[in-house]
């Protein structure tokens, strides 16, 4: 047996115990975590600095180092996210449906949780503490696979949950990370079959693509995230230039960042100026077709790859279109179905980007970066799922879990 089919081995026996724990043990556990992680958020971050020094030495952009950094603040948010995971409804047990058929049998369809999840993630360790989070309520045990960006963060914030849920009554072991960060545990990750119950993906497009196409596990497929800001004729100047500063540089490496602007011609020679001022005050760099550069000095030309590229960095894309309609086959052609915008005063409009966008979640003015579990009163999120079978969203508790049909009967035969 290898040392990951170990690892497979002492989450089945564990998911096992935490499948019948009740709501309280499991609450109890989330927020001994909650207060673990408080109290040792010092060696948290220690051990995050080292992580930061080696990103650094290694080139790592600041964009990238910003996703990977935990600071006092972003501790503070982790663990309001575990504690808002402990208050929120326990799915497990809850009845989906039910008949009584005409010979007797009752026939109840519960929910339940799936077994052991696995997620396969890159340099972002709030991720750690979030999944770990949203199974241990959901009732799954999960084995954790960080890059090896984050490794010793990630070591710490495991080792100190694993603690917190023993002290509970719950298994440490409900809790596992895999140390080895090469290719190669990835790789026999995804081949983890008859331990694994479903595989979950968090990262950039190369390690998503990996996952989908060679794991032998069921996977929940998390998106990278193309996203759009569309700007209409009759758009509010302001309202959209607030809207377009937020969703690319208020985080600008999440997946919830837009990356390419699109505006209508009518409303460009006004709107882009002021847009370009406001976002060279975060520093971001401006690529645009030649109606965008007509207007605007300075920006270099965007390329096909460019409408197409993640940045997750201070560069945004942009694109001046006919009307709507250019700009949903634009989104059509891009997208990769995660976040969509459009800012207008026109119902119609509004109503026609709602319905022909094929997204997880598209807005009317407002931005894109509020697709988030906890903006949307999931407590938290293991990721947001671009496809539709079997979440699409933000991925909070129901999603961690399947069903089962309980059958009670009196001795009937067929």
């Amino acid at each position: 047996m290898t040392e990951m089919q170990k690892l497979g081995a002492r989450a089945k026996q564990a998911s096992y115990e935490l499948a019948a724990a009740n709501a309280g043990l499991k609450n109890a556990a989330l927020c001994a975590i909650g207060l673990q992680l408080t109290q040792r958020a010092d060696e948290i971050i220690a051990a995050n600095s080292r992580d930061i020094a080696a990103a650094r030495e290694n080139g790592m952009s600041e964009a990238m180092i910003d996703r990977l950094t935990l600071t006092r603040a972003r501790m503070e948010g982790i663990v309001s996210a575990v504690n808002s995971v402990a208050l929120l409804e326990d799915p497990i047990g809850e009845v989906l449906g039910g008949i009584t058929r005409p010979n007797g049998l009752r026939i109840v369809k519960t929910r339940v949780p799936m077994g052991v999840i696995g997620i396969i993630f890159e340099a972002r360790p709030n991720v750690t503490v979030d999944a770990a989070a949203l199974c241990l309520k959901s009732g799954n045990a999960c084995i954790l696979r960080g890059g090896k960006e984050a490794i010793h963060s990630n070591t710490a914030l495991a080792s100190i949950m694993r603690d917190a849920i023993a002290q509970a009554g719950l298994p440490a072991d409900c809790i596992l990370l895999v140390e080895d960060t090469s290719r190669e545990s990835a790789n026999e990750m995804m081949r983890l079959s008859g331990y694994l119950d479903v595989l979950i993906p968090r990262g950039g497009a190369g390690l998503i693509k990996a996952v989908v196409e060679n794991s032998t596990v069921p996977v929940i497929e998390t998106g990278t995230g193309n996203c759009h800001v569309y700007v209409d004729y009759n758009a509010d100047p302001t309202m959209a230039a607030d809207i377009i500063v937020n969703a690319k540089a208020q985080r600008p490496s999440v997946c919830n960042a837009a990356e390419t602007l699109l505006v209508h011609k009518d409303i460009a020679p006004e709107f882009l100026p002021l847009a370009a001022k406001a976002l060279a005050e975060k520093n971001v760099k401006l690529l645009g077709c030649e109606r965008t550069r007509s207007i605007l000095t300075g920006v270099a030309a965007a390329t096909e790859e460019d409408y197409a590229t993640e940045f997750l960095d201070y560069v945004l894309a942009i694109r001046v279109v006919e009307d709507v309609d250019e700009a949903i086959a634009h989104i059509a052609r891009y997208s990769t179905r995660h976040s969509e915008c459009i800012v207008t005063q026109d119902y119609k409009n509004s109503q026609k980007f709602m319905q022909r966008v094929d997204a997880a979640a598209v807005y009317i003015n407002a931005s894109t970066r509020f697709t988030d579990g906890g903006e949307f009163g999931l407590g938290a999120e293991i990721g947001i799922s671009t496809q539709k079978l079997h979440a699409r969203g933000p991925m909070g508790l129901r999603e961690m879990t399947t069903y089962k049909y309980l059958i009670y009967g009196e001795g009937q035969i067929r």
